[in-house]
């Protein structure tokens, strides 16, 4: 089995949401897909190579997951968890 981490804590790592409970909520909202499937539950796992779809900053922009993260760092850490596939 591969190593997976909820979605909400990836994007709380990744600091795309400023707390896990802003993330849970994008989560819980539909606001977010991956792999192209609508994501309805902040349990909801990723794997390194999942593609995200999600809104930021009145946009919307699609990465793919390269590392999972083990804790929220410093921007210049968080970067290196995705690259940015269509911005």
């Amino acid at each position: 089995m591969s190593e997976t981490l909820r979605i909400d804590k990836w994007l709380f790592h990744a600091r795309f949401c400023k707390t896990r409970n802003i993330a849970q909520e994008k989560a819980e909202a539909g606001r977010i897909r991956l792999n192209g499937q609508r994501v309805e539950k902040a349990s909801a796992n990723v794997r390194v190579g999942d593609v995200l779809t999600l809104p930021v900053g009145g946009k919307v922009i699609a990465l793919r997951v390269l590392q999972l993260g083990e804790r929220r760092g410093p921007p210049k850490e968080a970067q290196t968890l995705y690259e940015v596939l269509l911005d």
